[in-house]
């Protein structure tokens, strides 16, 4: 069984025809990842016990002919700040090393509904605060395809399983490009949903208003297919989306591009882009000309305001969110104290990492007296008008193409003392959690040295459906989907 390569469908369709059992499938994976994960460190928490009990219940399940979900028997990998009962939820931090939730978030829970095994947790920037996977707490996740280089964050983790075939899907959670940017990295599909498709109950959040969970998957075959299990309304998550009906992503699949309008932003595959990204996207843009889309210059300026904005909404929000952990009611707490505020001081000193500290003090200084208005409404301001700008290019186009990142991957340790350059890492993603759209990372070709680039497709909100369509077109073209990083290819 050449589990490294099998995609999502390959497995469910394999264990439905009884080609092989969900207990084969979940053992074949484990012994994939106690050969990979040492070199990678994608993972934080395994559940192999677990999982292959989960696979017992399967294959019973169809020995007794009973229904079986849409997901039975396919193993997925959960992002370490998605709450999962009964096993430990880091969120990569030392504040958290210990806490084990006593619920499953709501995307755990759907995914349980549909039959899959949950079997570990990945490894990510401290409260999903990074790009390169390199915040974490207790290890740094490397790139399968280069292991001298970063995965992306801050769901490198997510990324680097899939890619490095240690599951073939893994949830991610997307407050700026942290599913796109770690996608485009490893080499993998990345889908960061319309803002409310997806529920956020139990996961941990870094920034409210701009958080979103999706999948990491090797096609966009899967990646429709998880969507389909993640989506829908709930009532335990205020900000879940009630008017928006759930659709089967499948449907139409393959319908192609034929009459789609693509706009593609003026100077987007110029100023600061790396040339062979640029080559990379022009020539999927020609692809995509090619299968019947009418492509267009579109204006969409992209400026340093703009990153700013999301920096400043973000860590005000981070600011906020982790407050709650002080010492006092769970998480970690400092040994050596006297008084109640030196307990809370010397827990968030001792606890958080670096960069979790810088962001919540520049939010707490954001949302300060007198500065409030000066920064954190300012910001809010320009997101409005980034909101409204979108949604008037998406009267007129049905997608937007543009980079994922600006840069190939980046040597470990390349960018970790320069803040403001592993920042701008983000500019070709913030734009759409600000907007709160949906856009998709997949793979678009491959650099001189062998390093995966990605393509961003975005479209307007709760359109999904289109930029699957479009990606389904571009990876039946493209045929990258298959490759997996040389020399990892055997269990």
């Amino acid at each position: 069984m050449q589990i490294a390569t099998m995609t999502i469908d390959e497995i469910r369709v394999g264990i439905r025809e009884q080609k092989f059992t969900a207990q084969e499938v979940v053992k074949a994976l484990f012994q994939r990842i106690k050969k990979v994960e040492p070199e990678i460190g994608g993972y934080i928490t395994l559940c192999e016990e677990d999982a292959l009990q989960q696979a017992i219940i399967v294959d019973e399940k169809i020995k007794a002919g009973e229904k079986l979900g849409k997901l039975a028997g396919v193993p997925v990998a959960v992002k370490d700040n998605i709450c999962t009962d009964g096993i430990r939820t880091t969120c990569a931090s030392k504040m958290l090393e210990d806490f084990i939730p006593p619920y499953d978030a709501t995307v755990v829970k759907k995914l349980k509904a549909e039959d899959a095994i949950i079997i570990g947790k990945t490894n990510m920037d401290e409260f999903a605060m990074g790009s390169s996977n390199e915040n974490s707490a207790f290890k740094i996740v490397k790139n399968p395809w280069d292991t001298k280089r970063v995965p992306g964050g801050s769901s490198g983790g997510s990324a680097a399983v899939v890619a490095a075939g240690m599951a073939p899907l893994s949830l991610g959670s997307d407050t700026g490009g942290s599913i796109r940017q770690p996608a485009a990295f490893c080499g993998v599909v990345g889908l960061k949903p319309t803002y409310g498709l997806v529920s956020r109950f139990g996961l941990i959040a870094f920034a409210s208003s701009l958080d979103q969970i999706g999948p990491l998957t090797r096609t966009v075959k899967d990646c429709a297919l998880s969507l389909e299990v993640l989506q829908g309304n709930d009532p335990m998550d205020g900000t879940s989306v009630k008017e928006v009906k759930t659709k089967s992503y499948l449907d139409g699949l393959e319908e192609g591009v034929k009459g789609y309008k693509i706009g593609i932003p003026k100077g987007f595959l110029q100023k600061g882009l790396n040339e062979e990204i640029a080559k990379a996207i022009e020539d999927s843009i020609e692809k995509f000309k090619e299968l019947g889309a009418i492509v267009e210059e579109i204006d969409l300026p992209i400026t340093d305001a703009e990153l700013s904005a999301y920096y400043i909404i973000s860590s005000a929000e981070a600011s906020s969110n982790l407050a709650r952990f002080d010492g006092v009611r769970y998480g970690y707490r400092t040994e050596d104290f006297q008084k109640l505020d030196e307990l809370m001081e010397k827990t968030r000193t001792e606890a958080f990492g670096g960069e979790v500290k810088r962001r919540i003090m520049l939010g707490t200084y954001a949302l300060s007296s007198g500065y409030y208005d000066a920064y954190y409404n300012k910001a809010q301001k320009l997101r409005e008008k980034i909101r409204q700008q979108y949604q008037e290019i998406f009267k007129t186009y049905d997608l937007i193409i543009t980079p994922t990142t600006p840069s190939l991957p980046f040597l470990c340790g390349e960018k970790v003392n320069d803040p403001m350059e592993m920042y701008l890492g983000d500019i070709y993603t913030i734009n759409i959690n600000l907007a709160k759209l949906p856009a998709l990372s997949m793979p678009c070709g491959f650099s001189k040295e062998g390093l995966p680039i990605g393509i961003q497709l975005i479209g307007g909100e709760y359109t999904e459906d289109k930029i699957l369509k479009a990606a389904f077109a571009l990876e039946e073209e493209l045929k990258l989907s298959t490759i997996i990083p040389e020399g990892k290819e055997e269990i």
